[in-house]
């Protein structure tokens, strides 16, 4: 298991020759032990990323010294550098309509140790959920969204994110499309659950989509959300046979499974700072 305290690095920019020597030696230079390290080209876009995570317990230079060190990279080598600690885990506000199965699995996984993060609020466009908020403590807000009050929903929702202090926000089958100006708060910093296996049955009712093309693959896609309805960077998918046998019901109860799988999967690696988002699209360093 990975120590607490730990620093974690997130690194792109063009690729260049050296980056991984460069990084490590500093690290070294400075008495800080490696523990985790990932890295890719993309061949393409000829993109360097990388994920570098050391341990801070005799690292000799302060977090304020790091930060202004990383600054003088960012110049010389054009790169998008983005700093975490692990010992201060991220506050996740859940969003949530009817459908409770998401949520559920969530909120017991972050109770069982196995999500790092901390849930400090819950909103919902209906009441259905305030009895499981209430079981595990958690403070559950309410905002109805009719067409003619979105702009206030959201402007409401997006003021209980903020007091809370939220880091990055989970759609556990929230039955809304969100506007672009309130992405824009969170850019790859919401993710979605979509019970499809993206880019296939985009938009709603995507079990009967499926259901009507006699398909013997279902899925779900966890994803961070963009201004494109169901086309932001997918973090994570997963799939269960089917067959002719199944009708409709089978395949939504089915895909529920999968949905949990691929939403707690997704929080967990976006709570260990495991993904880098580019170009519409995500490297994942397990």
């Amino acid at each position: 298991m990975t120590s607490a305290n730990t620093a974690i690095l997130q690194i792109i920019c063009p690729d260049q020759a050296g980056l991984v020597a460069k990084i490590a030696d500093f690290i070294h230079q400075h008495q800080g032990n490696i523990v985790d390290l990932g890295q890719h080209t993309d061949p393409v876009s000829k993109t360097f990323l990388m994920r570098i995570e050391w341990e801070l317990k005799s690292f000799k230079l302060k977090k304020s010294d790091l930060k202004k060190y990383l600054k003088t990279w960012e110049k010389q080598y054009q790169m998008d550098i983005k700093l975490f600690f692990r010992s201060q885990k991220l506050k996740l506000g859940i969003l949530v309509s009817k459908y409770p199965h998401c949520l559920e699995d969530l909120l017991m996984r972050q109770s069982l140790g196995e999500l790092s993060v901390k849930i400090p609020v819950i909103i919902s466009n209906h009441p259905d959920s305030s009895k499981v908020a209430k079981y595990y403590g958690i403070p559950y807000q309410q905002v109805s969204v009719e067409e003619k009050n979105k702009v206030q929903a959201e402007a409401k929702i997006l003021k209980i994110l903020k007091k809370h202090q939220v880091d990055f926000v989970v759609l556990a089958r929230y039955m809304q499309i969100l506007s672009q100006d309130f992405i824009a708060h969170y850019p790859n910093q919401i993710i979605n659950i979509h019970h499809s296996f993206l880019p296939a049955f985009k938009g709603g009712k995507p079990y009967h989509q499926a259901y009507s093309r006699g398909v013997k693959i279902i899925g779900a896609t966890s994803h961070y959300v963009t201004a494109e309805l169901d086309n932001g960077p997918i973090i994570e998918q997963r799939v269960a046979r089917v067959s002719h046998r199944h009708g409709v019901e089978d395949l939504i109860r089915l895909g529920r499974d999968q949905e949990r799988l691929a939403l707690a999967e997704a929080v967990r690696l976006h709570s260990e700072h495991r993904i880098l988002a580019y170009e519409n699209k995500t490297v994942v360093f397990e």
